[in-house]
């Protein structure tokens, strides 16, 4: 069999991302930055994403959050803009749901910004009609069955 020579497997590599959940300084664009919303995820590091500037932008995700940062459709998300190219965009930073919402408080995201609130922020919108959604049977019924 042949000898380990290196420092270990993909186990290793999945563990690398404890340090993540502590909180860290929000960061606010730079000239030449722009906050964007993904649309949609298009594979090989790629997705597309309004920008809040109105324009819709194919984005790269750069190497260093590539397969470690997990970004899907509805995160906001920071774009380095290119000189060369109006229509592509780089993605610099993904913002965590309190940031977003710091940021939407802060007046940086205008106030029509949907951000992704998850199972929970699609609750509070329902309606009373909603109580019949089942079906009453009498014993009658259920003995014709």
């Amino acid at each position: 069999m042949p000898k380990n020579k290196g420092k270990g497997g993909k186990n290793r590599k999945r563990g690398k991302n404890e340090a993540d959940d502590e909180k860290r300084e929000l960061v606010f664009k730079e000239d030449g930055q722009e906050y964007a919303q993904v649309l949609r995820m298009l594979g090989n590091g790629r997705c597309e994403a309004t920008c809040i500037d109105g324009v819709k932008r194919l984005c790269h995700i750069r190497g260093k959050m590539h397969k470690k940062v997990w970004i899907a459709a509805g995160d906001i998300i920071l774009v380095g803009l290119r000189d060369y190219q109006d229509d592509k965009a780089d993605v610099i930073l993904k913002y965590m749901p309190d940031e977003a919402r710091l940021l939407k408080a802060y007046g940086e995201l205008p106030e029509n910004t949907r951000l992704n609130e998850g199972i929970a922020g699609g609750m509070d919108e329902e309606d009373d009609g909603g109580a019949d959604d089942y079906v009453e049977f009498e014993d009658e019924d259920i003995d014709k069955i």
